[in-house]
């Protein structure tokens, strides 16, 4: 593809410029008490969810190395944006070099669509717990999560990796302004001195192969799940069933709907207000790590349990 003309050669940026929240720049310091907190029972919650299924051998089962997988990924989220985001808040760190750019959105990205594939995984064990409770130990072994973890993350890694390539060989111009604490795909290449329609297309390509096909094939593991569960007879028991799901229901929400509204906003919202874009762009990349720990420690007996057990003692 072609570049494209250069517009100004005195215009040329070598790094981008992160934003913290528009109109309150005298508040960043602030704003940065709350952040750390976030970031901080992120990081315990994920490790005290990893720390608690490695130690207690009775949750080395199908369901707890999923959620181990999913801790690991919301972990790594969280320490791919804490440098940028308490560098602007903190210090007024704003500039970013391209490479470290491409980096960290090559992370994010990347984890992004693994926690996607994390929790269709989930979406799967929790359909065949449900509908084949009896084969369910035969199905999911050991050997097949493995298998399950290293598809997953292949598939990540092998459709973002092309992107900092993709940005890196463009000029970019103008103030090279980001709209926010950390580096996105969509943000970037609008930077370009050149025509980006590539990249436009194949993140589009990536979105709809992940994001989307993720999102159909958990829609239709529960309408499965849900099928079975309404032919159960006992009241009680379609009751437990749909319980075990309640978890997994509180992690997908909280993980698609901001990342669907901000790719929303990214892609067709041009005139949204700035503040919501920051906004949306927090919540996206904060509250899954944040909530996902809290939410099974609180609806899962036996996390709960060894929770209140190691605090206790």
């Amino acid at each position: 593809m072609s570049l494209g003309p250069l517009e100004s050669s005195s215009n040329i940026s070598s790094t981008f410029l992160l934003s913290g929240i528009p109109g309150l720049e005298h508040m960043h310091i602030w704003i940065s008490i709350p952040l750390c907190f976030i970031y901080l029972v992120s990081i315990l919650g994920n490790c005290t969810i990893l720390f608690i299924i490695k130690t207690e051998p009775s949750l080395h089962e199908p369901m707890y190395l999923f959620l181990s997988m999913l801790a690991v990924t919301d972990l790594g989220l969280s320490l791919c944006t804490l440098p940028t985001v308490l560098g602007i808040f903190w210090i007024g760190a704003r500039d970013i070099g391209h490479d470290a750019c491409f980096a960290q959105l090559f992370f994010i990205h990347c984890l992004s669509f693994l926690e996607s594939s994390v929790l269709l995984s989930m979406a799967f064990d929790r359909f065949v717990a449900i509908c084949c409770p009896l084969h369910y130990a035969s199905i999911l072994t050991n050997t097949v999560i493995g298998r399950i973890g290293l598809v997953s993350l292949g598939r990540s890694v092998a459709l973002i990796f092309p992107l900092p390539f993709m940005l890196k060989r463009f000029s970019y111009c103008g103030s090279a302004l980001l709209s926010h604490s950390y580096c996105l795909h969509q943000e970037v290449m609008k930077l370009a001195c050149a025509d980006i329609k590539a990249n436009s297309i194949y993140g589009m390509f990536v979105i709809v192969s992940t994001v989307g096909v993720d999102s159909l094939l958990i829609l239709f593991s529960y309408a499965l799940i849900l099928r079975t569960v309404l032919s159960i007879a006992s009241r009680a028991e379609r009751f437990k069933a749909l319980n075990t799901c309640v978890s997994h229901i509180c992690a997908v929400l909280l993980f698609y709907t901001p990342m669907i509204g901000l790719s929303i906003i990214h892609r067709f919202g041009n005139k949204a207000p700035h503040l919501v874009q920051v906004i949306m762009g927090f919540v996206y990349l904060l509250a899954p790590p944040l909530m996902n720990p809290i939410v099974y420690s609180v609806k899962t007996k036996q996390i709960r349990d060894r929770v209140a057990h190691a605090f206790c003692c």
